[in-house]
């Protein structure tokens, strides 16, 4: 039997929102926007017809939050779960990019090479997010055959997670692009895994993207 996982990132939050971009790890828990809430009502509007036997998400109050609203006209209680909880960014957790270049010049050149091998410094690197994530979920595919699941986590642990899965190894995460409350769809069956859907977000025209 085909095991089904709708995979989303959190809906957008202040941060997310900020021009330029600020780094936000796991040590910011800011709540969602008025943006992120309209993306996330957007998005179970979008799923209103798939019965989910599980929804799962990370402690962070931003993904909690998309989860409740997703899940909200479903009998089924979220569940959180500390591996979905997104990337340490550490000490460069609020700054920007530029901020990051400035501060800490050899560590960002690095990073930017390959984010697997450097970690944020003070935090994680990708491979250590692939580490904790990628059998955590392949864990779950594999207990609960036959149902339909919703995952809610962040934007660098589903990038990681869905790279794995694309033949691409944690360096080449960066790749992937995911939009705040876009909906990727995951199945497995007879021990195949593979990505149906790949960070679909039509449903969120007209209101709006965040980074």
């Amino acid at each position: 039997m085909a095991t089904t996982l709708y995979l989303l990132r959190h809906g957008a939050t202040a941060a997310n929102l900020d021009r330029p971009y600020r780094l936000q790890g796991r040590r910011t828990n800011q709540p969602l926007a008025p943006l992120g809430v309209r993306q996330a009502e957007l998005t179970r509007d979008l799923l209103a017809l798939c019965t989910f036997d599980r929804v799962l998400a990370s402690p962070l109050l931003r993904a909690q939050q998309t989860a409740e609203i997703i899940a909200a006209p479903r009998r089924v209680t979220l569940q959180t779960c500390d591996a979905l909880i997104e990337c340490d960014v550490g000490d460069w957790e609020g700054l920007t990019w530029e901020d990051v270049a400035r501060r800490d010049p050899e560590a960002f050149a690095r990073f930017q090479q390959d984010p697997a091998a450097q970690p944020y410094v003070g935090g994680e690197s990708f491979a250590s997010v692939a580490e904790r994530v990628n059998p955590f979920l392949a864990e779950v595919l594999e207990k609960h055959e036959g149902e339909t699941l919703l995952v809610v986590s962040h934007h660098i642990v589903n990038r990681v997670y869905l790279a794995g899965l694309l033949g691409l190894p944690p360096s080449r995460a960066k790749l992937i692009k995911l939009a705040n409350c876009g909906v990727s769809v995951v199945v497995r069956s007879s021990d195949q895994v593979e990505v149906q859907t790949l960070n679909a977000i039509f449903h969120l025209q007209g209101a709006g993207f965040a980074a």
